[in-house]
């Protein structure tokens, strides 16, 4: 199972986090997951993973908007979270090692959250010339809109449902990736390849190593159609 993929890299670490609003520089992430799956003898295995509720930084608070949605609370984050120099450094282990490729569902969101959160935190340099994948970028390519994470676990008819939990998501998006694999054998060709609505252009900031490609809604060829098949080095 996701034989493309492990044939290239030695683990995949997929992740999901849960912040206090959309901009990186800003905000702060509350919840931090990681899964680090491995493939034995053919069968994939969870060989790691944390989920990391985070503590707010003095003074800052959360928004109704973002309780609602997560289930997260203040209370919560007080009484069971960890400092964010504890989770940087549960981060910065799982990454380091091996030959590993980072999965996210919407990655650009998390990625830009994580960088820096291990600037001000840990090492950002852990995550040089790490190869990234986004789930999104490829449910986009199978199925027409709406394309929430959610929508995927329907589509797809997954067991693990979208909480707005960074576990629960992370989880979620390894079934997914499983289902759009044997669906057709291509998440290979979309590593360091974005997808982004052409409406509101490229995202920023922009994540130097990825090659940002634009993606309508309902698309009607792959996102890697056109691009030359050596654009990534995997050495």
């Amino acid at each position: 199972m996701l034989d493309s993929l492990f044939q290239k890299f030695d683990n995949l670490i997929v992740l999901d986090t849960e912040t206090t609003g959309i901009n990186p520089a800003k905000e702060e992430i509350i919840e931090l997951a990681a899964v680090r799956l491995v493939q034995q003898n053919g069968q994939l295995r969870y060989a790691e993973e944390f989920d990391d509720l985070i503590r707010l930084s003095d003074g800052r608070h959360l928004s109704t908007e973002i309780v609602n949605l997560t289930g997260i609370t203040e209370q919560m984050l007080m009484t069971q979270g960890v400092s964010k120099l504890e989770a940087c450094q549960h981060l910065m282990q799982i990454l380091r090692g091996g030959r590993p490729l980072i999965v996210a569902y919407n990655a650009q969101f998390d990625l830009c959250f994580l960088y820096y959160f291990l600037r001000r935190y840990g090492d950002p340099s852990v995550l040089k010339g790490i190869k990234m994948l986004d789930a999104l970028t490829i449910f986009k390519d199978r199925r027409p809109y709406p394309h929430k994470l959610s929508n995927a676990v329907d589509a797809y008819s997954l067991q693990t449902q979208n909480t707005h939990r960074a576990v629960d998501d992370a989880k979620a998006t390894v079934e997914l990736l499983c289902a759009m694999q044997e669906e057709e054998d291509d998440l290979d060709r979309y590593i360091n390849l974005f997808g982004y609505n052409p409406k509101f252009g490229v995202p920023k900031p922009r994540i130097g190593s990825i090659e940002y490609v634009p993606q309508p809604y309902n698309s009607f060829h792959k996102l890697y159609e056109g691009l030359a098949p050596e654009r990534i080095s995997y050495e």
